[in-house]
This record gives structure tokens, sequence and C-alpha cells, in this order.
């Protein structure tokens, strides 16, 4: 079974790409919706967390305080790369486990959606990535209409990430999201490839 790894900035259009997969009948695994639950539910790495960031790391009914998370790792790297070496081994390890069970089920391949799949070294952990690029101002104006924040601020989200012209050159696939050319074509054209490249794995 391939494992393959989804990643795009923020804004690019990754999740819709992924649904699109979805559609095909491929199961898809949200890194960051996976690491939402390990941190509710993963009692050392909740440890680790209040010990980094203080009690105020969860609120009162024992939810992770994103936002204090978030403005602090923002104003401190030290921090961020803390908080990443706590959280990245635990979901890896998830990964793998969700994989395992794929795999039993004979499924020909999956994918792993994480924004940040080379900067956590999430792209060691698959076997093939496939990159979703969006020309900057397309990427402000979608970030922007769905979460709303100013420009300046959304801009700042976007520079705390790798940029797309670094990690293209990395990628196996590359699907562009600019609106000129349907993602579902470009999502077939790759889906096929992976099934044909799956087969060839199993003989």
């Amino acid at each position: 079974m391939l494992a393959v790894g989804v990643t795009g900035n923020i804004g690019s259009g990754k999740t819709t790409v992924c649904k699109i997969f979805e559609g095909l009948g491929i199961d898809v695994y949200y890194a960051d919706a996976m690491a939402k639950r390990l941190y509710q539910t993963d009692l050392e790495l909740k440890d680790g967390v209040v010990k980094l960031f203080g009690d105020a790391s969860y609120d009162s009914n024992g939810e992770l305080a994103r936002q204090v998370l978030s403005d602090a790792i923002y104003r401190d790297p030290k921090l961020r790369e803390a908080l990443n070496t706590l959280v990245h081994p635990r979901v890896f390890a998830d990964f793998k486990g969700w994989c395992d069970q794929q795999m039993a089920l004979g499924k020909s391949y999956v994918i792993k959606e994480a924004a940040i799949l080379f900067e956590s070294g999430a792209n060691k952990t698959v076997d093939l990535v496939i990159g979703v690029m969006a020309p900057l101002s397309l990427r402000l104006a979608r970030v922007i209409g769905r979460d709303g924040g100013n420009e300046e601020t959304v801009k700042l989200r976007i520079q705390s990430q790798m940029p797309q012209e670094d990690w293209a050159e990395r990628c196996d696939y590359l699907i562009n999201n600019d609106g000129n050319i349907l993602l579902q074509e470009q999502v077939l054209i790759i889906h096929e490839a992976l099934m044909a490249r799956s087969l060839g794995n199993r003989k």
C-alpha cells in the first residue's frame, strides 16, 4: 500500500483536493484534525503542553486553549519548536497505526494531508508527495474570505510556512489550483497513476 502526502500552503486548496480523492474512494488522514484529537486524549502530550505553556493551556472544561498556544508560539520560535517536538512524533505514530489498519483492509493507497509536511519531517512517513499550488493573491483572498482577519495578519500566517517555491521541487506530483485548470481532472490523472503504481508494487 502506498502512503501519499498532500501538502500546500494555507489557502492553496489542499483540503478541497483531498475531498476529491475521498470522492474516488480514497481514505484521507487529516494530520491537523488528528493532532487536535491527540491534544485531548494523549495524557503524556497534555502533561507536556501544560509544562511548556502553563495551566492556561487548557480551559476549565479540559479543552485545549488554542489561542493561548498560538499567541505564545508566534512570539517565541523556541516554544514552537518545543511544541512540535512533543506533537509530531505522536502524530507520526498515530498515522502509522492508521496505515496498518488501512493496509489490512487491502487499500491500494491512502493520503495524509498536512500543511507542514516537509517542515515537520512528515514527508519521511509517506512514499510520495502531492503539492497543491496557488498564487499568493488567490491564497490571501481565500483565507480572508474563510477565516476573516486582514491581509497583514494572513500574510504573517503564510510567511510562517515554507514558501511553495521551496517545497515544490521536492514533490512527486503538483496540482495547480489557480482556477484555470479543473481540479477534478488533475486529481483523476494522479489517481490513475497512483493506482497503477500500487498495482505494480503488488506484482
